[in-house]
């Protein structure tokens, strides 16, 4: 991939790796997906702790962080395709309370390198929600812009203010604006199921997502609607609406979803929603994953089946899933602090609790095969007889030599088994005034970097 050269992400200070918040592991069982975890735990609340983008492997253990700055935030961290390659995407900027957003979309080679940077078209904000590759080399983000509005119809003000859900799609190579889709100009505002008297400015839909359909057309997911739209990319009309107050189709027992995320093609007229079925006003009523067959021809929708946590988990906000290439499900419960990996019988066959507290959450979570090539050399530090090897993103690093000696001549120590992204070695052996390198190696024994060496004080 050819590089261009773009602005890296800002970035904080890299913590200690037991700082860097991190998934803890309850069940692991066979049959599990291969890839690794893709997250970015992180608060509002705390924002003075380490958070940012991370991968984890299924024992809990980071391969991959990227400290963002305090007062910085960063969701929808995932492996996607950019000029036929695979590429590192998340989102990153500032955040509201209320889940409003504003930053930039990052595009990473396989050496954590930027090759892209996205932006909103027309000043607009770039929101936290979505920041979707497209295979036409562009990007489908969410912008949320407020707009005076008449909202009388709900009970608000004529002269009140309206938050729209903006969806853009962007030529990434040139930041070139080719299609833009108004929530307020396509939904009227009664369709909404959030009360007037809390939302300000009024937040009609709060779209979570955008997908494109089999068919090219997109599929947009409201929160406060509970719907899912189908919309036709060239005119932007909805071609039919799944759920809210004026759904187009005739909802079958088990349809009806409430507050639902992340609603995504599954092939055959089947879509896939994670139905939060309950939001921060109505807590306790149980969340699930529900895939659904629309029938456009006779305007019907029917449930096909449905995944639940045999904890019953309710999320009250946020939460993801993705259908694995082997079958399996794997679910991202948002505010119920849970990660959970299904096979297709139902069988849960993975579950972590991600990172706790206040106000922790991780908004999606997705598992991807990734292969990662630093372009920095591994990294080395003696504290005492502790050695500690680090190589921040290489997923290809089985086990680490140690090698003590002078500064021209060492000899191998120790060789101690990958722990995540940093492995310690106790080393006896080690003396002021001796010189320390690591050497990283891969499942067959071959070296894939070495460290500078460093000198032991004082």
């Amino acid at each position: 991939m050819k590089l261009s050269v773009e602005p890296a992400p800002e970035a904080g200070v890299m913590p200690a790796a037991a700082e860097i918040p991190r998934i803890r592991v309850i069940t692991a069982r066979p049959g599990i997906a291969p890839g690794y975890l893709f997250m970015s735990p992180q608060s509002l609340m705390e924002p003075h702790r380490p958070h940012g983008p991370q991968i984890v492997d299924d024992q809990g253990r980071v391969v991959w962080f990227h400290p963002v700055p305090e007062g910085q935030y960063a969701t929808n961290v995932r492996v996607q395709r950019y000029r036929d390659e695979p590429v590192l995407t998340w989102w990153q900027g500032t955040a509201t309370p209320t889940g409003v957003g504003d930053g930039i979309g990052y595009v990473l080679d396989q050496s954590y390198r930027v090759v892209a940077t996205v932006r909103a078209a027309g000043g607009r904000p770039f929101d936290l929600h979505e920041f979707l590759l497209t295979d036409r080399g562009t990007a489908l983000l969410v912008s949320y812009v407020p707009r005076p509005y008449d909202l009388r119809t709900v009970g608000g003000a004529e002269d009140g203010v309206a938050l729209d859900g903006v969806v853009q799609e962007i030529d990434v190579a040139t930041g070139e604006l080719l299609m833009e889709w108004s929530g307020l100009d396509h939904v009227p505002l009664t369709e909404s199921d959030i009360p007037e008297a809390i939302s300000k400015p009024y937040d009609q839909l709060h779209v979570n997502s955008v997908a494109v359909d089999e068919d090219g057309d997109l599929l947009v997911t409201a929160r406060m609607s509970s719907a899912l739209y189908k919309v036709d990319r060239r005119t932007g009309d909805i071609v039919w609406k799944l759920g809210s107050s004026a759904s187009t189709l005739v909802l079958g027992v088990g349809v009806r979803c409430f507050w639902p995320h992340d609603g995504q093609p599954c092939g055959d007229g089947v879509y896939r929603l994670f139905d939060n079925a309950a939001n921060e006003m109505m807590e306790g009523y149980e969340s699930r994953v529900v895939w659904i067959r629309v029938d456009p021809g006779s305007g019907t929708a029917t449930f096909v089946r449905q995944i639940t946590h045999p904890e019953h988990l309710s999320s009250v906000a946020e939460g993801n899933a993705q259908d694995l290439p082997n079958g399996n499900t794997l679910v991202g419960w948002g505010r119920a602090a849970r990660i959970s990996e299904f096979a297709p019988d139902g069988t849960l066959l993975f579950d972590a609790c991600s990172p706790t507290g206040n106000g922790w959450t991780t908004y999606r979570v997705y598992r991807q095969e990734w292969d990662g090539f630093p372009a920095a050399p591994p990294e080395v530090h003696v504290d005492g007889r502790r050695v500690r090897a680090i190589w921040n993103g290489a997923t290809g690093v089985s086990r680490w030599r140690v090698h003590v000696g002078g500064e021209h001549e060492r000899r191998a120590v120790a060789l101690v088994a990958w722990d995540g992204l940093e492995t310690v070695a106790e080393i006896p052996e080690i003396a002021p005034g001796r010189f320390v390198s690591v050497e990283a190696l891969d499942a067959h024994g071959r070296t894939v970097g070495t460290s500078p060496v460093v000198r032991v004080g004082p």
